[in-house]
C-alpha cells in the first residue's frame, strides 16, 4: 500500500475512532434508534450525538447503501482492522466524505456486508 494511502486510511480510522467515542461518551445517557433517513434538518445535530440502545459497547452501527437499498448493520469495533471493511471504509471516504453524522454509510450492498461480516465469524471460528 503506497504511504500516502496508508496516512488516508489511517486518518479515516482514526476519525471513525474518535466519533465513536465522542458517541459512546455523549450518548450513555440517552439512546434511541436514529435512521438517515428519517432525520429532520432540524433535529439532526441532536439525534446524530444519541447512541441506539442495540448498539452496545464496542460497536458501531453501519448502514449498507446501494441505490434504493440499505439495511442497517451493528458491528464490532475488531472490524476496524478487517482489510476487506477498511476497503469499504476507504470507498466510503471517497464516497461520501468525512462529514457523515449518526451511524456510518458504506457503499455496498446489504448482502456484500453480510457476506462480508459472515466470512469474518468464519475465519475468526476456524
Amino acid at each position: 500500500m503506497e504511504v500516502g494511502k496508508k496516512k488516508t486510511l489511517k486518518s479515516l480510522i482514526s476519525k471513525v475512532i474518535k466519533g465513536l467515542s465522542f458517541l459512546a461518551l455523549n450518548g450513555a445517557r440517552t439512546r434511541r434508534v436514529c435512521y438517515l433517513s428519517d432525520i429532520d434538518e432540524d433535529k439532526d445535530n441532536e439525534n446524530a450525538t444519541r447512541v441506539p440502545e442495540d448498539v452496545k459497547e464496542g460497536h458501531f452501527a453501519v448502514i449498507a447503501m446501494q441505490g434504493e437499498e440499505t439495511k442497517r448493520f451493528v458491528v464490532e469495533l475488531d472490524y476496524l482492522t478487517d482489510p476487506t471493511f477498511l476497503m469499504l471504509l476507504e470507498q466510503a471516504s471517497e464516497e461520501y466524505g468525512f462529514e457523515q453524522k449518526g451511524a456510518l454509510a458504506v457503499p455496498c450492498s446489504p448482502q456484500e456486508l453480510q457476506k462480508i461480516i459472515e466470512n469474518r465469524r468464519l475465519n475468526l471460528t476456524s
